[in-house]
């Protein structure tokens, strides 16, 4: 048996031999007259806050600079805007409600659940209306699953543009969701045989709507009320959205109030002029539904630095995959010479993000820092380049391609492109 595995130093050969002067390292300071913070301090001797003074539980003041960001002159409009999730300063796999990322077109609907319903027409038996009170009444069941926004790396496509993960890849969150099985509601309707897409529709100003096939809307489609085990935030659809896992968030219709049985799709805005990948030819692809395998290293990189020096140090991320699951990731830290097997960490279910390790020794020198996922169909995360040779220049959305950090000796990294 070795002390040795493909992740970096076991714990035997960490305190022992060699692994002593990295433990020296971690154990820091020697004494309490090398590091004064060691002393009492006034929160050892206070009485803190009693249980009533925040009901509503907040994250430490000293955290916060963990929040959701823009980019002012990514549009035109803060209310028909993004913002991004914090993925650099966040681990395990679940996202916080109050950070999960926001995508709107026309602001965020102030919905009263009392006064909203749910209407159910088309070619359908019978054309039905729900209060918030007749969905509570249906089987509910609870999954997780990521959602990502179709433009997430949308402004790479063209070269490295934003330095920051936050930015490059922070349209994305991964929540439980509680709801309903969107099949239940249609058997409630019967939907007709020739009944073979949906248009859902939103009841926000812009009256967002998506066609989605019958196939999907029957197969793992949920009608879902609650995230992470709360009701949704206003900013999230309030009281009730739709959720179609795997697939690009903009079919995932918020504040929904309308479900339209057709037989064939709508071509509206969000499906036609929107949402649509124009390549080199000329022509577009278009309901490109799925989201491909994907990963990225949320730390190190540019707003998570090596701060600690040379020694034992973790790097990690997160892969996600809108087909299945993700089994392996591999990581470089020279620029794709020399690949390792990652570690994978935390629960792995289909259409959700993956949490991965790789634990090593850097020592200092510079690193080409990428992550490559691998999915359970055997889809292979591509280079940016393999991905322009086949859609060109002219994308915005479904941009999948393997990101690079650069980090210097100092740990700072930057956004950087390698051939």
């Amino acid at each position: 048996m070795t002390d040795e595995n493909q992740n970096g130093p076991s714990r035997r050969a960490f305190l022992t031999g060699a692994g002593a002067v990295a433990a020296g390292t971690l154990a820091g300071k020697a004494s309490a007259q090398d590091d004064p913070a060691i002393a009492i301090k006034p929160w050892m001797q206070e009485l803190g806050d009693g249980v009533d003074v925040s009901p509503y539980g907040m994250p430490s003041p000293y955290e916060e600079d963990v929040k959701r960001r823009t980019v002012e002159w990514l549009t035109a409009d803060p209310v028909s805007s993004i913002n991004f999730t914090p993925i650099h300063a966040l681990d395990g796999t679940i996202t916080p409600n109050g950070i999960c990322f926001e995508r709107h077109h026309s602001g965020v609907a102030k919905v009263d659940p009392a006064e909203h319903r749910l209407m159910i027409n088309g070619l359908v038996d019978r054309e039905l209306v729900f209060t918030m009170e007749d969905l509570m009444r249906f089987p509910r069941e609870n999954h997780v699953y990521f959602l990502e926004c179709a433009a997430n790396s949308g402004m790479e496509w063209r070269g490295s543009q934003l330095n920051g993960v936050q930015f490059t890849h922070g349209m994305i969150h991964n929540v439980q969701y509680t709801g309903i099985p969107l099949r239940l509601l249609l058997e409630e309707a019967g939907v007709q045989a020739e009944g073979k897409w949906l248009l859902a529709e939103g009841a926000d100003a812009a009256g967002m709507s998506r066609s989605i096939p019958m196939e999907k809307a029957l197969d793992d489609c949920l009608v879902a009320f609650k995230m992470n085990g709360e009701a949704l935030r206003p900013e999230q659809g309030y009281p009730v959205r739709l959720v179609v896992p795997g697939w690009e968030g903009n079919m995932w219709v918020k504040w929904l109030r309308r479900l339209e049985v057709g037989d064939q799709p709508w071509h509206h805005r969000e499906e036609t002029s929107k949402y649509t990948d124009l390549l080199d030819d000329g022509t577009a692809r278009r309901f490109t539904w799925e989201m491909d395998a994907k990963s990225v290293v949320t730390s190190p990189s540019p707003q998570a630095p090596i701060t600690h020096g040379p020694g034992p140090t973790v790097l990690t991320g997160l892969a996600w995959s809108g087909r299945g699951t993700i089994p392996r990731v591999d990581v470089t830290i020279d620029g794709g010479i020399t690949w390792h097997e990652a570690r994978m960490s935390g629960p792995s279910t289909p259409k959700a993000l993956h949490r991965f390790y790789y634990d090593f020794e850097w020592d200092g020198s510079p690193l080409l820092v990428q992550s490559r996922a691998h999915d359970s169909t055997g889809y292979v995360q591509p280079t940016k380049d393999q991905l322009r040779e086949m859609r060109g220049l002219n994308s915005i959305y479904h941009n999948n391609g393997i990101q690079t950090w650069a980090v210097d000796a100092d740990g700072k990294a930057e956004n950087v492109e390698i051939s």
